[in-house]
């Protein structure tokens, strides 16, 4: 049996846009999505600070160095630019490795700069 596990978390991160009219997923800056182990097109729960509001979508890179988190499609209509978001990745582990296993714990700044 596997269970679910926290693979990745960017804590803190705030919205740089939203665009409504697009196909859907959140673009994250690709300098943040390597250092918390979130791959392109990966799966991934996006939990707005502000609001309560959770969505889930899939992750596309933006420009490297750019601080990008920017919210396409219909998820625009639950986060707004300046919302501060918790971008969370899960893997599945079986139990005995779950147990052992860390995740990828990346936490930013204002301007979605990498402090831990």
């Amino acid at each position: 049996m596997f269970v679910k596990i926290l693979k990745s978390k960017l804590h803190r991160a705030r919205v740089t846009d939203a665009k409504l009219h697009y196909a859907g997923s959140i673009a994250i800056d690709s300098v943040l999505m390597e250092a918390a182990g979130i791959l392109p097109y990966e799966s991934v729960l996006v939990a707005d600070v502000m609001n309560g509001n959770r969505l889930e979508t899939y992750a596309v890179s933006a420009e490297a160095g750019s601080g990008e988190i920017v919210i396409l499609g219909a998820a625009a209509q639950l986060v707004q630019p300046k919302d501060i978001v918790i971008v969370l990745g899960f893997g599945y582990l079986m139990p005995d490795e779950a147990r052992d296993f860390t995740p990828k714990v990346v936490v930013l700044d204002e301007n979605n700069r990498i402090i831990k």
